[in-house]
């Protein structure tokens, strides 16, 4: 062998130098086969270390080059780079990882030099057998694909449209808005939540760059990063958005109702008209009603037609059937948002057995001005409540449901108990386990409140019942909790009491995420690329998530990192081109059975059936060469490049050949 490797040995600070003895492993690699030189460095990824590479590459000492440093998935690109500014191919580069596998993971620090040693020795083998690959790029179509119609769709929408970008925002309710058009006012300001977000929204819908598709969902993706093509299917309103100018006859007249219009004030709850044909609150966006076929006469019982009737434009469409539209993009942005926890299945708050036991969403509409109870806090009797309860932390900070903190309901715990006293004289308990105000001027709202009266107690909430102990108890609800700071346990009576109820995962999110071939957590969010380095990319190219589908967040949280997503693709389309992988898998078609396993196991959708060859085809563009097909494929028809057989077997001759 003629080739001549270059080892460079990184001390990351003590990350690695502080557990492995870098003069051993200087000395062991001077030994090796096909080593011309060996170098270590305190910082091999800084501008000095990467010069060390360059000027051996550009003085021709080497051809092969060998990092030993980090996570291939932190620094290999940097590495790559510098070989291709030297004039090398840069998959005639390979890393070993001796600090996350070694230096990070051993107590011992002479095993773990004996490891790193090892580690070593197996990159040297497989670079010997290393080959140049071929650069390949591909074109992006500059029109994006925005999923979901909150807050987060809403800004990253407006962002690319507004940089002349076309855009296509795909919504599967009647109206954009999300959860923040539920909300009566936002912590710590107070703005009012629908004066903040409803010039938005219509911006949306004006703007020319912007195809706004509402009670729609997308059931199809197909292609790569750059090139795209998506089915999406448009729900039928049953109403004529051409027609339709939201006068609000057809509700005013409709004799069926989706909201009862008996029952306690709690159960009548609603933003908008009560009424089969409704829009879901009357800033909607676009102002277009929709008819629940669920529970309209017309649909259920064959009788009633009166919305048609009575509708002078002729908006109303009963034979209104479901479109499939298909779009070409370059990119996805998945933004389809959170529901919140069910505390259902809590048994001991008492939620939907005990009555005034409501989640937090359900106060947010009571609050709401243009809700059913005009803004007011009602009990369910309609009476107003002398003593309110709000407690923390239901469904998160709890292993048996959410081990993670929402980040919000703090903060929305506060605001609470700020209307309460705002809008009635009740007395206000906040069952707190500790309070996290982290954001900007929110330890400020926290002493605010601090001074309003409010009583905080520190404790988990055991129970929630209606079985009295005493006389006081009577008639009220009592919140049982062990109080951290005094030290005993009480029973605080109250008349309403609010769940603090977790921010989770929406139950749609993993169709949504197979479709694009993107990752679910354990915590039910899609896995980003880089929780630091790429909190907005997924490991499918052209694929972004912002909001609340990557994680908990509050408002100001979820707007910053949709115009991160913005930027991020902007870079992408006005790039035109991009550079996508060379390490993919190749299949040899003379030795394909076609048989197919391939095709059911390629996480990455990458492989087709050829039906008139009779064998299996790998799309490089989707290829992320992760390997499966190559272990699975009963031929042994399918190669993997730059992790050919070959190199494998040097790599694992290298730790064999270390003693």
């Amino acid at each position: 062998m003629s080739e001549r490797i270059g080892v460079y040995i990184c001390h990351c600070g003590t990350n690695i130098a502080g557990k492995v003895d870098i003069g051993t492993l200087v000395e062991h690699t001077k030994g090796l086969a096909g080593v011309r030189l060996v170098r270590e460095y305190k910082f091999m990824c800084s501008d000095p270390g990467q010069a060390l590479i360059q000027k051996d590459l550009e003085a021709g000492t080497i051809d092969r080059v060998v990092v030993a440093s980090c996570s291939p998935l932190m620094h290999e690109n940097t590495f790559r780079k510098v070989c291709e500014r030297s004039g090398l191919n840069p998959y005639l580069f390979t890393m070993a990882n001796i600090r996350e596998q070694c230096s990070w993971v051993h107590l011992d620090g002479g095993l773990s030099t004996e490891k790193a040693r090892d580690l070593i020795s197996a990159a040297v083998h497989r670079a010997r057998f290393l080959e140049p690959l071929e650069k390949r790029e591909v074109s992006i179509n500059p029109r994006t694909l925005v999923i979901g119609g909150g807050i987060a769709g809403i800004q990253t929408a407006l962002d690319l449209a507004d940089a002349g970008k076309p855009v296509v925002l795909v919504e599967k309710e009647p109206s954009i808005g999300g959860h923040m058009a539920q909300f009566d006012k936002t912590f710590p300001t107070l703005d009012c939540s629908a004066c903040i977000l409803t010039p938005r929204m219509v911006s949306v819908g004006q703007h020319a760059n912007i195809d706004l598709l509402t009670w729609a969902e997308v059931e199809e993706v197909k292609g790569f990063v750059g090139n795209f093509t998506v089915k999406v299917r448009k729900k039928a309103r049953y109403v004529d958005p051409q027609l339709c100018n939201g006068c609000g006859t057809c509700w005013e007249k409709c004799p069926g109702t989706r909201v009862p219009r008996k029952g306690s004030v709690h159960e009548k709850l609603s933003l908008g008209p009560t009424t089969s044909i409704y829009m879901p609150f009357m800033q909607a966006v676009p102002p277009v009603p929709v008819i629940d076929t669920e529970t309209c006469i017309h649909f259920t019982k064959g009788k009633c037609g009166i919305c048609k009737e009575q509708c002078e434009r002729g908006a109303i469409d009963y034979d209104m059937k479901d479109e499939i539209v298909e779009y070409e993009v370059g990119n996805i942005v998945i933004a389809t948002g959170h529901q919140v926890f069910d505390p259902t299945i809590i048994k001991r708050y008492g939620y939907g057995s005990v009555p005034n036991v409501l989640t937090a969403l359900e106060f947010e509409v009571l609050n709401c001005a243009s809700g059913s109870t005009g803004g007011r806090i009602l009990m369910a009797d309609g009476s107003e409540p002398k003593s309110i309860g709000i407690v923390h932390c239901v469904g998160s900070r709890d292993r048996h449901y959410h081990e993670y903190c929402s980040r919000v309901c703090c903060m929305y715990a506060l605001k609470y108990a700020h209307l309460i006293k705002e809008k009635t004289n009740a007395e206000v308990y906040d069952f707190y386990i500790d309070m996290r105000c982290f954001g900007k001027g929110y330890e400020e709202f926290y002493d605010r409140l601090l001074g309003e009266d409010v009583r905080f107690i520190r404790g988990k909430v055991a129970e929630v019942t209606e079985v009295p102990e005493r006389s006081a108890e009577e008639g009220k609800l009592i919140v049982s909790v062990e109080d951290t700071l005094l030290g005993l346990v009480r029973r605080v009576p109250v008349d309403m009491v609010v769940l603090c109820t977790a921010l989770e995962a929406h139950d749609t999110l993993p169709a949504v995420a197979k479709m694009c071939s993107v990752s679910i957590g354990r915590d039910g969010f899609i896995i980003e690329k880089h929780p630091k380095l790429g909190p907005v990319a997924t490991a499918t190219d052209g694929v972004f998530v912002c909001g609340t589908s990557q994680g908990a967040k509050d408002i100001p949280d979820t707007v910053a990192q949709a115009s991160a997503v913005s930027a991020a693709v902007l870079s992408m389309i006005t790039r035109e081109k991009i550079e996508i992988e060379s390490a993919t898998a190749e299949i040899d078609e003379e030795r394909c059975s076609g048989c197919r396993i391939c095709n059911n196991l390629c996480p990455y959708l990458a492989i087709e059936y050829d039906d008139e060859k009779g064998v299996s085809r790998i799309n490089e563009a989707l290829c992320k060469g992760c390997g499966t097909c190559v272990a699975a494929c009963p031929s042994n028809a399918i190669t993997a490049k730059h992790f050919s057989n070959r190199q494998i077997l040097a790599e694992i001759e290298g730790i064999l050949s270390v003693s």
